[in-house]
């Protein structure tokens, strides 16, 4: 099946910054990816293209990564005669090679993305399957027995995602004790419209923004008082002892000459070395029913990771520690330094790359975790790729927002989609860990 068109246009992401869009066109159909974007990135993430161009969209346009997809990386592929039904990774590869470069900075990760996620659906419509058949298929992953993931809710912003002194940057709910993907979407929901009026409550009207993620921002700064406004607001919404916490505080954004500044969006300092900030994580741990927390040290802070992570009995999931990258997976291995890796596509740059990260990570015993980025768009990518891989777990933000509720009605379709096919499925539910693994 040959690739006729491969075009881009420049569109906006959930924060008005540009992103591109990529149309790929074949004999089945135009199939078309629209690329997100993160605010707290780290240094080891595949770079995006922007123009610099400071009179259009503060230099954040992105009309040279569109040039590339149309002028550089599209007529290659096509020239290439390349098979998206059989081809993803030599399609991948044909781009990696074509940008030469270790970071995706020539051509953009960005440009090279889009192409990849449009190809993975084209190659899907070409097979006759699902988007999330093809991506098992793609990752080696059994699907005789689909698992629906546990979604972690992020009902809480801070960190670079809101505008409150919150330092900690996301505060999640995630069911586990649900039966069903839509159990879990509707207890998330109930309990975020009783956060919202136990918020309202307690701070006034005013307090009820939201940040990047959809989360509210209320005027907190310290990690108990987000979670005891979370342990209120699942009682309140009749779901105590049926909800779990994750936290994601995101430490590599207050990460300062070897101290954490638990202030550092305040005129207030707080600074913390690694082993006090693990000692905060414990007491939070003991007294909460925190499940899973991610980034808890800076990207570069090792040893931090793997002495936290000696008597850590939650998931300990890598982010900017790893950025989707099967070498850092490794080094993280090596060092013990974490049991888990955060997937985002658009850290690595391609669809296979980070599916050849997921499975070192599911070969080290690890879990994965599929996450968006705080720069979102309506394309629902990941929910497939959730599913087909069997993480048994992502986040996409609060059940609010447009670019967030995309992904989990997604899920909820493909849940609809199996039993009315009546295929074998089930809700990861408390084995979300190990939901690869049960097979």
């Amino acid at each position: 099946m040959s690739i006729t068109s491969i075009t881009a246009q420049q569109r906006l992401d959930s924060r008005g910054k540009p992103t591109v869009q990529v149309q790929l066109t074949t004999p089945h159909g135009t199939f078309r990816a629209i690329v997100p974007s993160g605010a707290s990135k780290g240094d080891y993430e595949a770079v995006e293209l922007r123009d610099g161009d400071k009179s259009a969209f503060e230099g954040n346009g992105v009309l040279e990564a569109c040039r590339s997809v149309t002028d550089v990386l599209g007529p290659k592929i096509i020239e290439a005669g390349l098979d998206p039904s059989k081809d993803l990774k030599k399609i991948d590869q044909l781009m990696i090679d074509t940008d030469g470069t270790p970071d995706k900075s020539k051509l953009g990760a960005n440009a090279i993305l889009g192409i990849s996620m449009a190809a993975a659906r084209a190659g899907a419509a070409a097979r006759g399957m699902p988007l999330y058949q093809y991506l098992a298929d793609e990752s080696g992953t059994p699907s005789k027995d689909f698992v629906l993931p546990v979604p972690f809710m992020n009902v809480l912003n801070g960190g670079d995602h809101s505008g409150n002194p919150m330092a900690f940057q996301e505060f999640m709910i995630a069911p586990t004790h649900a039966t069903s993907f839509a159990q879990a979407v509707q207890w998330n929901a109930e309990t975020y419209s009783a956060l919202k009026t136990l918020i309202q409550s307690k701070h006034g009207k005013g307090a009820i923004g939201l940040g990047d993620e959809g989360g509210f921002a209320p005027p907190i700064q310290h990690p108990h008082e987000a979670l005891d406004l979370l342990m209120e607001a699942i009682k309140i919404a009749g779901h105590e002892g049926k909800i779990k916490i994750g936290i994601d505080p995101a430490s590599q954004s207050f990460f300062t000459d070897g101290k954490y500044n638990m202030g550092f969006k305040t005129n207030a300092p707080d600074m913390l070395d690694a082993a006090q900030l693990g000692d905060l994580y414990r007491e939070l741990l003991e007294k909460y029913p925190i499940v899973l927390l991610e980034d808890p040290f800076g990207q570069d802070d090792w040893s931090a990771f793997t002495e936290f992570n000696k008597d850590c009995t939650i998931e300990l999931v890598g982010d900017d520690l790893l950025a989707t990258n099967v070498d850092r997976v490794k080094i993280g291995e090596e060092k013990k330094a974490c049991n888990s890796m955060l997937l985002k596509i658009n850290q690595i740059g391609t669809i296979t790359e980070a599916i050849g990260a997921g499975n070192e990570a599911f070969s080290a015993g690890w879990s994965v975790f599929v996450s968006h980025r705080s720069g979102e768009t309506t394309d629902d990518f990941i929910a497939d790729l959730t599913v087909g891989m069997r993480t048994g777990h992502l986040k996409s933000g609060a059940p609010a927002r447009g670019e967030r509720v995309a992904k989990y009605n997604r899920l909820m379709d493909i849940e609809d989609e199996l039993a009315a096919k009546g295929l074998t499925f089930r809700y990861a539910g408390e084995g979300f860990r190990d939901a690869h693994k049960d097979v």
